[in-house]
């Protein structure tokens, strides 16, 4: 079968081509997909030719962010027609590298690698994934309901805006950070600090944990001693080196924890979340294209501040079969 997914076929290139999926095994289904989403920051990455091998195979299909209706499945995936449903990414294309491969009309995956949206609308569930993510974020910092810690969030994109929202139904107190005014705008914390060219170093413990949203070492540093001995630092981003002053780690006995996008049951955690309405996600999709101008969504997902999360329709795309 032949569709339509958005190609870097190059380092600084993006279109929209015609790629063939591979047939459907016994586990697979065929999702007809409605919306995408860019993640600004993994696609960023493989955009400029930087993540690590061997997700970077050019040609490549980016985006892991996708909803969707399954409308066919192999033998022992039956079940799923008719389903709506979230999917981390394409398993079955041929002559291009599937590393992540969400954005594309149809997609091949196994049926393990579904989660039903159930009463989630399409525009929350293509949110599900960095969802998971801030939640997983916010376990591995050991906020929990009843304990009430006081958490900074640097980093107002949407895993910080998230993470911040989990932090704060789990009873923590919240100050969340940004260069940006628009997103600290849409931000739902006790406190909000807009961050000059310069931030200054905050010397007094007034947290207990540090929950980085930014992915840059250099955000973490001014406030390394503004948390309080026996704390934790979490890092929500990527990172190509940890490079942190030791002095203020060793003199606060510092935990430094890596959160790695989100452990099994996650996804379906954060839609029971959406769906009981106890995580507000809608406020944070601030732009709508259709999928048909790739190269306007990802200048527009990478570049203007006022961009929170970009979605893709793909309604109008036409398809082969």
């Amino acid at each position: 079968m032949k569709t339509k997914a958005i190609v870097f076929p190059a380092a600084h290139t993006v279109e929209l081509r015609e790629v063939e999926l591979k047939p459907l095994g016994d586990e697979d289904v065929l999702v007809h997909t409605t919306l995408t989403s860019i993640s600004a920051g993994t696609e960023r990455m493989l955009f400029r030719g930087v993540m690590p091998h061997p997700m970077l195979q050019f040609p490549v299909v980016p985006g892991y962010e996708t909803v969707g209706q399954v409308i066919d499945a192999g033998t022992r995936a039956r079940a799923w027609i008719g389903k709506r449903v979230y999917v981390g990414g394409n398993y079955g294309f041929i002559g291009v590298n599937p590393a992540f491969g969400g954005q594309s009309a149809h997609i091949v995956a196994p049926q393990s690698h579904l989660t039903e949206l159930g009463p989630l609308t399409d525009a929350q569930g293509v949110l599900l994934a960095l969802a998971a993510t801030a939640l997983h974020g916010v376990d591995q910092a050991g906020i929990q309901a009843g304990n009430a810690p006081r958490a900074l969030v640097l980093g107002q994109g949407v895993v910080g805006q998230l993470a911040a929202r989990i932090a704060k139904a789990r009873g923590a107190q919240v100050t969340v950070t940004d260069r940006i005014a628009a997103r600290l705008n849409l931000s739902v914390a006790d406190e909000v600090w807009l961050i000059e060219e310069t931030p200054p170093v905050h010397s007094q413990p007034a947290f207990d944990v540090l929950i980085d949203a930014t992915g840059k070492m250099d955000a973490i540093a001014p406030f390394l001693m503004s948390v309080q001995k026996g704390g934790r630092i979490v890092l929500l981003g990527y990172y190509d080196a940890v490079h942190l002053p030791y002095m203020p780690i060793f003199l606060r006995e510092l935990m430094l924890v890596a959160s790695k996008e989100w452990a099994a049951g996650d996804l379906a955690r954060a839609r029971d979340l959406i769906a009981a309405g106890s995580l507000q996600v809608d406020s944070l999709i601030t732009h709508r294209l259709s999928a048909d101008q790739p190269a306007r969504a990802f200048e527009i997902a990478f570049n203007d501040p006022a961009c929170v999360k970009l979605v893709l329709e793909w309604g109008g795309v036409e398809v082969e079969s």
